[in-house]
């Protein structure tokens, strides 16, 4: 069975009651329960993780790379400024999905780059927590094609 890290950024864990007008109003919990479900479907064994520290983002990441293990990341905030973010994205050798609930380029200016996107297999953006189950089903098949 793959094992797949869903890594979260900033204020991710606030969803349901952050912006629900934006985000919706599906809860963190929600949402890893949802990953988790997605991923047992899919063959694979989903750990779904969320943190505000970007070092503790970036262990993970590490993680990731040594363990060769494929990422769907909502970075969040982190998407926009975070190169420390996107340097150790870079040493990934396993698929990794950028997610995003809302589609940032419909969004304020500032949201409109992305640091990660180029270093990323691809990004799912604009489709509320289906975001994430659709990049679940990308790695799955992404990983299929690996056997």
């Amino acid at each position: 069975m793959t094992r797949v890290f869903v890594l979260n950024g900033p204020n991710l864990r606030r969803l349901g009651t952050r912006e629900p007008d934006k985000y919706g109003t599906t809860g963190f919990h929600e949402l890893a329960d949802l990953c988790r479900d997605t991923g047992r479907r899919l063959g694979l064994h989903v750990e779904v993780r969320q943190t505000d520290d970007e070092a503790e983002m970036l262990r993970w990441v590490h993680e990731a790379a040594d363990e060769r293990v494929p990422v769907v990341l909502n970075p969040a905030a982190f998407t926009h400024y975070s190169y420390a973010l996107r340097d150790a994205l870079a040493q990934l050798d396993a698929p990794l999905i950028e997610v995003h609930i809302t589609n940032p380029a419909a969004r304020e200016e500032f949201r409109h780059t992305s640091v990660v996107a180029g270093v990323a297999t691809g990004t799912i953006a604009g489709f509320g927590t289906m975001s994430y189950v659709l990049a679940l089903r990308a790695v799955a098949e992404l990983a299929a094609g690996d056997s």
